[in-house]
């Protein structure tokens, strides 16, 4: 994949797959799929640049598998693969193993 450097605050995020067979073994068509809000970060800008002329540090970095909002970030295909660009803001939560 091509390197990106979001810019900011910002992180470039991959989507994770979403299961097929529901738990109770349900297969689902391609059609009743919702977009899975869970993803791994691949990109991390250098943070917020602040009034004082400093950066805030980004809360996430490189290979964290994050949980973001529904509706949030532009989606954008990089080398035939698509990817979500969002603000940091935008990220619910960190899944920790």
């Amino acid at each position: 994949m091509a390197k990106i450097q979001p810019i900011d605050d910002r992180v470039v995020v991959a989507r994770l797959e979403q299961e097929d067979v529901t738990p109770g073994g349900i297969i689902l068509p391609e059609t009743a799929k919702e977009k899975p809000q869970q993803g791994k970060v691949i990109a991390v800008g250098p943070g917020k640049l602040l009034d004082e002329g400093n950066r805030a540090k980004v809360g996430v970095k490189k290979g964290d598998v994050v949980i973001f909002a529904k509706y949030s970030g532009s989606e954008v295909e990089v080398d035939g693969k698509e990817v979500i660009i969002m603000r940091e803001s935008d990220l619910l939560a960190v899944l920790e193993d």
